[in-house]
């Protein structure tokens, strides 16, 4: 997914402010969903970030253009885990590994549905 870095998302110097590439990476796993007309918010809940690691590795800047690349890494009964990685053409800026756990709407962990499963499998 392509993302343009905006004055929002940056500080005074115009560099991007660090929760920002959260935020990039948050919007490209929605758009996964959304390309294909699906929605991340599922009929029985929803996936809720348990762990990040991440690794600030360059400085974007205001008015540049980035690409987040999403890599599914392990899926299991109620979770998965994710590589994301923020490109500024051939450089690589940022990396993260993400797990998500999927939870009903009583706020309790579930067994992701199995056609949502196949849909993460196939990323």
């Amino acid at each position: 997914m392509l993302i343009r870095v905006f004055y929002e998302d940056t500080d005074v110097g115009g560099v991007v402010y660090h929760s920002n590439y959260l935020n990039f990476c948050e919007r490209a796993r929605s758009q996964l969903f959304f390309d294909a007309g699906r929605s991340p918010i599922l009929e029985g809940g929803h996936f809720v970030a348990k762990h990040i690691e991440a690794d600030y590795l360059k400085s974007a800047k205001f008015g540049e253009v980035l690409e987040v690349k999403t890599t599914l890494l392990e899926i299991k009964n109620a979770s998965f885990r994710l590589l994301q990685e923020i490109f500024r053409g051939d450089e690589k800026v940022f990396v993260m590994t993400i797990d998500l756990v999927y939870i009903d709407f009583a706020g309790k962990m579930a067994k992701i549905p199995s056609e949502e499963k196949a849909f993460l499998t196939a990323l």
